[in-house]
């Protein structure tokens, strides 16, 4: 059968507001042209994030009534890290109240002023808590990812001989930790290769530097590599991703993405040390160790979430809705990163809006005006994000796990179709004010 069916049957629902383009404009300005800005009862399709936008299941909602709300040694804790200790095999595990938690107590305790943290592609959390430690993030994306139309299995590799370069100029001691982002996010959603990962760890083992894994969507890459590469057809998705895992030395992971919750994140790593000091920190910032942060509850769903994200039947239907949404816009001539990755659609809006340069934010400017024309949100990844770290001007369209019916991504499909008939007349935007890190988030802007 070619139809794609969504494995699961809604038993609840949450109503949408249609709102008029003159509404939406309304809207707009309110916000100073910023997608984030806007009340989300505004939105009728949200593919701003992703991230903690996810529907729980019936089985994830059974086990936050079994929350265990204990200050100190919850039961909701011990079972999480009886779920993550037999995925990941990661010595030590705390969780956090989300990804970018993680990531600010990782380079706190990892970085200091001038080290570098090389990546196939950080995203932007990661960068900005990197440069914030006063280390330097440093892309190594693979020489064929500046290409987003080149057709490419694994996309999102790093750069193994860039990786040896670098250490070979910089100095071991100079990289505290090389970090993979499996899917890479930045890079178009595109997976990582299990002969990548184990490239990049044998460098690393080589030079003694630790790897770890930016695995928030851990199951999606591992459902690539299953489908891609070749030795791993008959494993399950939950081998494939304990054999990532045991291949880094730790990870962070936020698990409002691969693990289905609406919040929480989790610090893993190999290293004694490391641990301990880590732990201190989330102590003065976090919360208890048994908790970091979150409620018993968010804990028990985030256990049972970690275990149905590696479902063979939901893996198939996610990876196919988001290439269907990406191929029936492709082809009818919208430029998109290719291939489709697993959890976005990202359109090259340099390429489809050729007559507004990059300092005019192009990929904002389709933002804008694919809220207006429609209301569908989606989010830039480009040089607002980034600046001058970008390489490419994207708008991306993430899409909520388990939220949104075939139906809905029809509408996407045709929306965006109806943008790209009148892209001519798309303008470009001017930051108005912006904060120093993350302006992406609450920059006001306005159209040229």
């Amino acid at each position: 059968m070619r139809t794609i069916i969504e494995p699961f049957r809604i038993k609840s629902v949450e109503p949408l507001r249609h709102t008029t383009p003159a509404e939406r404009q309304g809207h707009l300005e309110a916000a100073g042209f910023n997608l984030f800005l806007i009340d989300a009862r505004h939105i009728l399709i949200d593919l701003l994030t992703d991230s903690g936008t996810s529907a729980m299941s019936t089985e994830q909602w059974a086990a936050v009534m079994r929350g265990d709300e204990s200050y100190a040694g919850s039961e909701s804790f011990f079972r999480l890290k009886r779920v993550a200790d037999a995925l990941t095999g990661f010595r030590h595990m705390v969780p956090t109240h989300q990804g970018r938690a993680a990531e600010r107590i990782l380079f706190t305790v990892m970085c200091k002023p001038g080290h570098l943290v090389p990546s196939n592609t950080h995203f932007d959390t990661t960068r900005a808590n990197v440069e914030y430690s006063g280390a330097r993030a440093v892309d190594l994306p693979i020489a064929e990812a500046r290409d987003t139309q080149a057709l490419l299995d694994f996309k999102g590799n790093m750069d193994v001989g860039g990786l040896e370069a670098l250490i070979r100029a910089e100095g071991a001691a100079k990289i505290p930790l090389v970090m993979l982002t499996v899917t890479n996010n930045s890079g178009g959603g595109q997976p990582v290769s299990m002969a990548n990962i184990e490239a990049v760890k044998a460098v690393c083992a080589r030079h003694g530097i630790p790897l770890y894994l930016d695995a928030c969507r851990f199951a999606e890459n591992a459902w690539f590599i299953r489908e891609r590469e070749a030795g791993y057809a008959d494993w399950t998705p939950k081998q494939i991703a304990q054999k990532m895992f045991r291949l880094a030395d730790g990870c962070t992971f936020s698990a409002k993405k691969d693990a289905f919750a609406n919040i929480g994140g989790l610090l893993c790593t190999n290293d004694d040390r490391v641990f301990l000091e880590q732990t201190n920190l989330l102590i003065l910032t976090e919360g208890f160790p048994t908790y970091g942060g979150l409620a018993g509850r968010d804990l028990d769903a985030i256990a049972v979430g970690l275990e149905e994200v590696l479902d063979e039947d939901y893996l198939r239907y996610r990876i196919a809705s988001t290439g269907y949404l990406g191929r029936h816009i492709a082809d009818h001539g919208v430029p998109i990163v290719e291939p489709p990755g697993g959890h976005a659609i990202y359109i090259d809006a340099a390429r489809m809006l050729p007559h507004i340069p990059a300092a005019q934010f192009p990929g904002q400017a389709l933002a804008v005006e694919l809220y207006r024309h429609a209301g569908i949100r989606s989010v830039e990844i480009g040089s607002l994000m980034f600046g001058e770290a970008a390489r490419h001007e994207l708008l991306r369209l993430a899409i909520p796990r388990r939220v949104y019916t075939q139906s809905h991504i029809d509408y996407v499909v045709e929306a965006i179709l109806e943008v790209n008939g009148h892209k001519e007349s798309i303008r470009g935007m001017e930051i108005l004010e912006a904060p120093p890190f993350l302006r992406h988030f609450s920059a006001r802007m306005r159209q040229l």
